[in-house]
């Protein structure tokens, strides 16, 4: 499978496994621990790496090896590990290319638990982490220190939305001689490839878009041949956050509609945020699809277009957000997102918890800030629920006054 063909061929075929045996057209679960080596010498020449083949379960598995072959070829890089979460994906990633004494370059606001791992745990491992805005060049470069290894962001931010430039990063990195990596997953490949402005490894969540039904939890990081494999002999290795070949098979199920899927959550996504732009207890709506939001301007050069999340302010009080939250029926209050149902949280109190409140005013996530994961519904279903419960909000607040 070449990266010649279109992305929409490539969900379904890429890196398939030709089951020879029984000509299965679904791809296999390799449901095994470990594998039978015909003989000792065999068996020597794997663990040698002087022959191809699979070992153990925790090493490699024919199920997984066929995802991370798809992803690699769907985010143009030359390879890709698996793991059993994103945050697992987060860790062996960073952790391989950091030891102590190193430092770290980071995007103010992230995922609560990078967040927590970065700015709490690395300090017990004796890795320094400088958080800077990261559509700043001239931060950027100042934060970067003799011993400075690895700039790490994401793009669109989560939860506030804030777009940053690839491009940017990758050339200030390769300045410096740093190690690039974003994490991915708001976009999906479906809409954004960060190898092409020459991002060297990119991670995903892959129990959100690239599964797409909220069935599983699994992380992917994909980059050259040299860093996975790095990657794979060591924080992988020795660590253990290794996916298993059941939420492979349901990754790969996921991936086959991941472009259909994508088309309509973005369909959907501005439509919702342009009426929730015009309504007036939204103070503002954070959409990459919008002409007014910060990052309009690279839909067309980086992204595709401006995805299925999105982040807005209520105008008014924590307890009106709250009270707006509970009076929605159809779409769910629950903390993932890139599933079928729409799927809505409160990043200061949920996601986002492990910073402290000065830190959120930094990274600028307030107490009535909402994000929205916008699902496959019915579009005008997804309004009505939104203008049913901003009524009940503004009913309350007219109330109390």
């Amino acid at each position: 499978m070449t990266n010649s063909r279109h992305l929409d061929t490539k969900t379904i075929h890429a890196g398939k496994i030709k089951d020879n045996q029984f000509g299965a057209l679904s791809t296999p679960i390799f449901q095994t621990s470990t594998f039978i080596f015909e003989n000792v010498e065999q068996g020597s020449a794997r663990f040698m790496g002087e022959e191809e083949g699979f070992i153990y379960g925790r090493l490699g598995n024919p199920t997984v090896r066929e995802l991370e072959q798809r992803m690699a070829a769907l985010e143009l890089t030359e390879d890709a590990a698996a793991f059993g979460s994103g945050m697992g994906a987060v860790s062996a990633t960073l952790l391989a290319n950091l030891r102590k004494g190193d430092h770290l370059v980071a995007s103010a606001a992230l995922y609560g638990c990078t967040f927590a791992l970065l700015n709490h745990k690395f300090a017990d491992f004796g890795i320094e982490v400088s958080f800077v805005d990261m559509t700043n060049e001239e931060a950027i470069k100042a934060a970067i220190k003799d011993n400075t290894k690895v700039i790490y962001f994401e793009t669109p931010v989560n939860p506030n939305l804030v777009v940053i430039d690839m491009e940017m990063i990758a050339k200030i990195a390769k300045e410096a001689e740093l190690v690039s990596i974003v994490d991915n997953t708001f976009m999906s490949p479906a809409l954004q490839n960060p190898a092409e402005f020459g991002i060297d490894l990119i991670i995903h969540s892959a129990t959100k878009y690239l599964n797409g039904h909220g069935d599983v939890i699994a992380g992917i990081t994909c980059g050259s041949k040299e860093q996975i494999e790095n990657i794979k002999l060591t924080t992988l290795k020795d660590m253990g956050a290794v996916m298993s070949p059941q939420d492979a098979w349901l990754v790969i199920r996921g991936l086959k509609t991941l472009s259909v899927r994508v088309e309509r959550h973005c369909s959907n996504a501005m439509k919702v945020a342009q009426y929730l732009e015009a309504h007036p207890r939204i103070k503002q709506v954070n959409y990459p699809g919008l002409a007014s939001h910060q990052g309009y301007s690279l839909i067309g050069r980086q992204m595709r277009a401006g995805g299925g999340i999105m982040a807005f302010e209520i105008e008014g009080t924590f307890d009106d957000t709250v009270h707006f939250m509970n009076s929605l029926k159809m779409c769910s209050i629950a903390v993932s997102l890139g599933d079928a149902e729409s799927l809505i949280q409160h990043p200061a109190s949920m996601t986002h918890s492990p910073y402290e409140p000065e830190e959120r005013d930094a990274a600028g996530i307030s107490e009535t800030l909402v994000r929205l994961s916008v699902g496959l519904e019915y579009v005008e279903d997804i309004i009505g629920d939104l203008a049913q419960a901003l009524e009940s909000m503004t009913n309350r607040i007219k109330q109390v006054i």
